[in-house]
């Protein structure tokens, strides 16, 4: 296994802690919506299992939902992050087989 290789399974296992120390999380955004003669109000709008949802969020529950959201998206970027180092490490690995095969290749023809 190459320099490289070894970095990748560190970041890997970094990234694998961070996803165990995420909190609750919920896909979507939160924004603030106008009623006409009642103030404010904030709605939570997401799509899951292909479908569209928007829900009503108390006012209490405010601060809470905007910390789902934000572990939702920490969520997404750290396996975004994983797939791409595993791919990175996949292709050092076989980019070394193929290396391997050729010098081997090469000492058969030459001790014939």
């Amino acid at each position: 296994m190459n320099k490289r290789q070894v970095q990748i399974e560190q970041e890997i296992a970094n990234i694998k802690q961070a996803l165990l120390e995420l909190g609750r999380m919920h896909p979507g955004s939160l924004s603030q919506q106008k009623r006409s003669a009642q103030g404010t109000y904030h709605q939570l709008s997401y799509s899951h299992a292909g479908k569209g949802h928007t829900k009503y969020v108390r006012p209490e529950d405010v601060v809470e939902v905007r910390r789902e959201i934000e572990n939702y998206r920490r969520f997404r970027d750290l396996t975004r992050k994983w797939v791409e180092l595993a791919i990175e490490w996949a292709t050092l690995k076989r980019d070394a087989g193929k290396s391997n095969r050729r010098d081997k290749g090469k000492k058969q023809r030459y001790t014939r």
